[in-house]
């Protein structure tokens, strides 16, 4: 029943997680082709549109990952699915990782724009935001399907063929 549950809060905590990163991705061509310099400024930094993915977003990744990594452990000795397991886990956790390392640097700068001319830097700070967030999405959605296959695969005992 551990395993159980544990398959089930991973697949659900997981699949919570990759929701607001693939918003990310849906939103992403016409903020990078379609809006102005002023309205992606204005609905990214000045009017608090993505407060929630922060304060909602960020205790799921963190859950998301701890419970992957409980789900890896409970499944140490079962194959395929640890693999699987495990793979979710580390590609969960790469979706974070990729996040403080990409998208967290944009936001800090975003931080310090202020209302008035669009700053010289909006193209590639733009960029790095959106391409940052698909980067998130891709390594949590993949992290994702591993940790389906984890629940789906047949189970076999470690050394087993």
């Amino acid at each position: 029943m551990v395993l159980y549950l544990t398959a089930f809060a991973s697949l659900l905590l997981s699949a919570l997680s990759l929701g607001p990163s693939f918003a990310h991705v849906l939103e992403a061509p016409p903020r990078l082709t379609v809006w102005s310099p002023e309205l992606w400024r204005e609905a990214t930094v000045f009017n608090g549109q993505f407060a929630l993915f922060a304060k909602v977003g960020a205790p799921l990744d963190v859950a998301s990952i701890l419970i992957a990594f409980l789900l890896t452990y409970l499944l140490a000795n079962e194959r395929p699915a640890f693999w699987f397991a495990l793979g979710g886990a580390v590609l969960l956790a790469a979706g974070l990782g990729a996040w403080f390392t990409i998208v967290a640097p944009a936001n800090a700068l975003l931080a310090t724009w202020k209302p008035g001319p669009i700053p010289p830097d909006f193209a590639a700070v733009r960029l790095r935001w959106e391409a940052g967030h698909m980067t998130v999405a891709a390594a949590k959605l993949i992290g994702f399907v591993s940790i389906c296959v984890a629940v789906l695969a047949p189970r076999l005992p470690a050394g087993t063929n």
